[in-house]
């Protein structure tokens, strides 16, 4: 399907404010005499001039001693008065300045609902966003009392288990989180064990995910240490270990890494990789995620800059530009690489699981070099604008009956046929679309100075259409809650009996949940996506949609004991538990949701990118 362009532009904007822009008095009847007969007429006789001179003295004599009776009754209400007075003319008189002064713009009319809450809006939330530190420090509590130093929370089980190498992901994950927050005990207690435990744990284990190590561990470690030497970003105080303990961990964990891009024949790194060792592999079937291996530039970038040494980001790049020479679709790429030979493999395309982040870090890795249009790193922007044209045209659709925006997949390719598919996973792009378009700044801002071109307000136009429709995934299920995947009802797929449970939901005949995919991870996409909207369209909506969300946790995912569960069916009341605290529920979703809630100067979009991991870190030369 072609992508339909905007029926407006930059031009159309400024047109559109000029026609409403108030002309002077002197403009208006000077342009009132020139465009009528009057002149003419008037002026022609000698009679008509006299008549004219004597009607302009006459109203300038009745302005100059003419005393104003109603000078008394606007205490306080004029600019310029002092101590709630109002400062008149004592003359009796009007200073002949303030003949041709405007007058006052009268303030909008409020309702006395908006009168009786306006001055609570702020309140509002600053009260939402300490829920969000509540919720986050529930869930720690329940990892701290029955996990610790395990990498997930089984909340149910009350106990601990190793699904990421048993690197203690949980306490990484959080750390920042627990900055940004400040949440003081949960700093002390996380930077605490990492001091004692984590360097020792990286030299005895096994088998790790290059991937999800580098975005959980290293990611963490690296924000941590920026976070807890400028203090900037952040509520927290100075807890826990010197800022020099995270680098060296994050060293001594990178060194390790690196193995996976050693091994390796070409510049698309292997999978796993053995810490004590160090050595790497292959995936048991040889391939690894396009999405994996293009996500680990921002960390390796970034731990190349604070400690000297290059050669963490001369690894990691090598990987970007080799897919730069490879063939594409429109800029889109299947979901398979091969690192022993160094091309796809397959031709499945999707924005979902193994093809999400590579979009995402081909503009956050752009933005984080400081996006210098004379840099050697521009085709990074030019193959994210190349893809996102490639989205826009090839794989948004509409549903049915309502029209909701969603992006489905090729699973054969860019020949084969259109499947209306979409992973909870593809609701980071809303967030991604509005970063690329405004680069961090407030929409206003970026029309005010005139930075947006057509691409970025078609960029932006679909982010907020694909934000709305990841919101109603949410609030179309009986717990209002999102499934891991849903599919749309269009003209050629539907299938029937298969809708959210929430009978009200103006869109239960769009969305498609299939019995197998009705399951919540407690995953940060949506609300990383609202956030981002917020800052950059300062659109209240956006919080309020967080805020049910965060309330649909709090009502069925939260164990009084401590710490919060994946559910198993979103569309059933009450929800059976999994047993089961993902790490990005500490690390991303609560994140998240604080932010959204909090201040825009609280790690600001436009100095900071986060990782794939909400992992906050700092664009170069500005912090």
């Amino acid at each position: 399907m072609s992508s339909k362009s905007l029926p407006y532009s930059t031009k159309d904007i400024h047109y559109d404010n000029a026609k409403f822009r108030q002309r002077s008095f002197f403009k208006v009847i000077n342009q009132t005499l020139l465009a009528s007969n009057v002149k003419r007429h008037c002026l022609s006789c000698s009679t008509g001039k006299f008549l004219l001179l004597l009607m302009i003295f006459g109203i300038a004599c009745l302005l100059l001693t003419h005393t104003s009776s109603t000078n008394s009754v606007s205490h306080g209400l004029v600019n310029g008065s002092k101590n709630g007075t109002y400062e008149h003319n004592i003359s009796g008189g009007i200073k002949f300045r303030n003949i041709f002064r405007r007058a006052p713009r009268l303030p909008p009319q409020l309702t006395p609902d908006e009168i009786g809450s306006s001055g609570n809006l702020g309140s509002k939330w600053v009260d939402r966003q300490e829920d969000v530190k509540k919720a986050f420090i529930h869930a720690w509590s329940g990892y701290k009392k029955y996990a610790m130093g395990f990498d997930e929370l089984m909340p149910l089980s009350k106990q601990g288990v190793d699904g990421l190498g048993g690197l203690g992901a949980t306490v990484v994950d959080a750390l920042d989180t627990a900055m940004i927050m400040g949440v003081d005990e949960v700093v002390s207690e996380a930077g605490s064990w990492i001091e004692k435990h984590l360097s020792n744990r990286i030299s005895e284990k096994g088998q790790v995910n290059l991937f999800e190590t580098t975005i959980r561990v290293l990611g963490g470690l690296l924000s941590a240490y920026h976070l807890s030497s400028v203090n900037q970003g952040t509520n927290s105080t100075h807890k826990g270990p010197e800022p020099a303990v995270y680098l060296e961990t994050a060293r001594n964990l990178a060194d390790r890494l690196l193995s996976g891009f050693t091994s390796s024949p070409t510049a698309i790194p292997f999978g796993d990789v053995v810490l004590r060792d160090p050595s790497a592999h292959p995936a048991p079937d040889g391939l690894s995620s396009t999405s994996e291996v293009s996500t680990l530039q921002l960390e390796f970038n970034y731990l190349s800059f604070v400690s000297g040494d290059p050669k963490y980001t001369l690894a990691a790049m090598k990987v970007l530009e080799h897919m730069k020479t490879l063939s594409k679709v429109e800029g889109l790429v299947p979901i398979f690489i091969n690192p022993s030979t160094g091309e796809f493999s397959g031709q499945n395309i999707r924005l979902g699981s193994r093809g999400d982040s590579y979009y995402e870090y081909l503009l956050k890795v752009w933005l984080q070099k400081g996006r210098n249009r004379e840099s050697n790193l521009t085709y990074l922007y030019d193959m994210y604008e190349e893809a996102m044209k490639g989205v826009r045209h090839r794989l948004v659709r509409k549903s049915i009956p309502n029209g909701l925006v969603f992006v489905g997949e090729l699973p054969y390719g860019s020949d084969g046929d259109f499947s209306p598919k979409m992973d909870h996973l593809v609701c980071f792009l809303a967030g991604t679309l509005a970063l690329g378009a405004t680069k961090g700044i407030t929409k206003e801002k970026a029309m005010r100075d005139n930075l947006l071109n057509f691409e970025d307000l078609e960029n932006l136009k679909l982010a907020e259409d694909l934000a709305k429709t990841c919101f109603e995934m949410y609030s179309v299920t009986s717990t209002g809650l999102a499934p891991e995947i849903a599919y749309f009802h269009t003209e050629e797929f539907s299938e029937g009996g298969l809708d959210g449970g929430n009978k009200s939901s103006k869109y239960v005949n769009d969305i498609i949940i299939r019995r197998a995919d009705r399951h919540n991870l407690l995953r940060p996409e949506t609300v990383e996506s609202l956030f981002v909207l917020y800052r950059i369209t300062e659109d209240q909506k956006y919080r309020e949609w967080g805020w049910q969300i965060f309330e649909a946790f709090e009502k069925y995912t939260r164990i009084d004991t401590g710490g919060y569960s994946s559910l198993d069916d979103v569309t059933s009341i009450p929800p059976h538990k999994r047993d089961k605290m993902e790490t990005f529920f500490l690390g991303e979703t609560l994140k998240y949701l604080y932010l959204l809630f909090g201040d825009s100067s609280l790690v600001p979009l436009d100095k900071f990118v986060f990782n794939t991991e909400a992992h906050p870190i700092p664009v170069e030369g500005t912090t």
